[in-house]
Formats: structure tokens, C-alpha cells, sequence
């Protein structure tokens, strides 16, 4: 079946967007990628796809503004709260064992999951000891994340979340409210490394015990899915851990086979031996 003019247009945008701002969007889901040109068209007031392109080719800050329909940064604290709670059975009583820890939170958007790592290393004793390394590719959600500050409206949710994820204090211990924001404590974030890292054209930085990456491969096709999965195969340390949450899975992927169930329903696995 031949493709529409609006499924040509989105190639050649995407394409426009590889070859002047290499940032790759190339292999990302169809549906999802064209919903989201979609709404950034109309946004944008582009009658047409090609207008944005036009548009984006001639203006850095048109692309930025694009990044953000593109990208999406949509999180919560201790979102999904029984993954945290496995972690905290499964996974941290292993990565105690080590003199130091290294963690990389890829995808990490706007913070949320980052800001809720560190609350749970050092519930566990672990984070003085830990480094957290958190990227994303969109540097306005960096800045946010780095900023520490979240909606004050939001924190009822997130207090929610971290109760049911296994939370030994009051979590309003850990920020300070100051008109509509939680403002979080900085010691949280003095172990973390913000950078700019994209999972489809950057390689692996560091030897990491354990990588978490939550609802960021649903976006992919398969082909990026498993260079995401490679990147992350070969950070982990012998036998360290990797996270999916519930939406993903290395089930059907060539790395089914290097890894093994830690919490099959969590989808947290830890790197074979072989």
C-alpha cells in the first residue's frame, strides 16, 4: 500500500531533524511518532508537515519547541510503586555488597524517577556510597530535573506512591514547599550526573550494577529497541541488574537469552552469567 503525503512528509521530517540537529527520531514507533508531528503541527501553527519542517530547518528555537511535542516528558514519583518495592527486596540487597554503586537512569525525562531512586538509596543506607547517572535528550527536562522542583499539586500522588513502594519516613520529609512547588532536598541530587544521552545514536559511557528504563522503549521500533538493549547489556557490570517496569520486555529481542528473571511481572532481570 502506498504511503500518504503525511507519512512522506513525517520521513523526510524526521530525516531534516537527523541531519541538522542529530537527534534521531528515525526508528521510533510509527503511530506514536506521527501523533505526536500531528499535534506538534497544529501547535505550531503549521498547516502542513512540510511547513514545519521548513519551519524547524530555519529555526533552532522552532526545534526546541518541537523537541517538547516530540519527546513528551510525562513521570511520577515512585510511579508504579511495586517496582520500587522490588527493587528494595531484589535488587538493593545485592548492589550492598559492592564497596561503590552505579546506577543509570536512562530516559530519566524530568526527574521524578531519579529524585525517587535517591529517596530509596538512602532509606537503605546506599546512597552516600551510589552514583547515579540520569540522561535523557531533552535538555528543558534535564534543567527541570536538575532544578529539583516539582508541582506541589502533585505531591499528594506521589506521597501515595511512596507508601505503597515500601517509604520508611514521612515523605514530606524530603522537601520544603514554597507557593505551588516542592522545592526537593539538594543532598538527594549530590551523587546524580545529568547528561545529554540519546539511546539511538550515542554509546554505552559507563560500567553500571543496575539500569532502570521505564516506559521509554515503547516508543521504539524494534530495531532500536534492541540497540537500547545492547547499550544496556554491555553497561552492566558481570551479573548486574536491568529494569523495565511493566510495559516492556526483552522477551521477544536477541537478549532474551542474557538474561534472567528477577521479577518476572516488574520485568526486572539481572544479566546472565555467560
Amino acid at each position: 500500500m502506498p504511503a500518504s503525503v503525511t507519512d512522506i512528509e513525517i520521513r523526510l521530517l524526521v530525516e531534516a531533524i537527523y541531519l541538522q540537529y542529530s537527534y534521531d527520531f528515525r526508528n521510533y514507533a510509527g503511530a506514536s511518532l506521527r501523533r505526536r508531528v500531528l499535534h506538534a503541527t497544529a501547535q505550531m501553527d503549521c498547516g502542513t508537515v512540510s511547513a514545519l519542517q521548513d519551519l524547524i530547518l530555519h529555526d533552532a528555537n522552532a526545534f526546541a519547541r518541537l523537541l517538547q511535542y516530540m519527546t513528551i516528558p510525562v513521570s511520577e514519583m515512585f510511579r508504579d510503586p511495586e517496582y520500587f518495592r522490588a527493587l528494595r527486596e531484589h535488587v538493593l540487597p545485592v548492589l550492598r555488597t559492592y564497596p561503590s554503586i552505579r546506577i543509570w537512569v536512562a530516559g530519566c525525562s524530568t526527574g521524578e524517577e531519579v529524585y525517587s531512586m535517591a529517596i530509596m538509596l538512602k532509606e537503605e543506607g546506599l546512597l552516600d556510597r551510589t552514583h547515579l547517572y540520569a540522561t535523557d535528550i531533552n535538555p528543558v527536562s534535564l534543567e527541570k530535573a536538575r532544578a529539583g522542583i516539582f508541582p506541589i499539586d502533585a505531591v499528594r500522588q506521589y506521597t501515595a506512591n511512596y507508601q505503597k513502594a515500601g517509604g520508611r519516613a514521612s515523605f514530606a520529609d524530603y522537601y520544603l514547599a514554597a507557593y505551588d512547588n516542592a522545592l526537593f532536598d539538594r543532598s538527594l541530587a549530590a551523587h546524580v550526573t545529568y547528561a545529554d544521552h540519546s539511546l539511538a545514536t550515542d554509546s554505552v559511557f559507563s560500567e553500571t550494577h543496575f539500569v532502570s528504563c521505564r516506559n521509554v522503549m515503547i516508543y521504539f521500533n524494534r530495531s532500536l529497541q534492541e540497540r537500547a538493549l545492547g547499550l544496556f547489556h554491555d553497561s552492566l557490570v558481570h551479573r548486574g541488574f536491568l529494569g523495565l517496569g511493566t510495559k516492556e520486555s526483552i522477551e521477544f529481542s536477541s537478549y532474551a537469552d542474557r538474561f534472567e528473571y528477577v521479577a518476572r511481572r516488574e520485568r526486572i532481570y539481572r544479566k546472565g552469567a555467560a
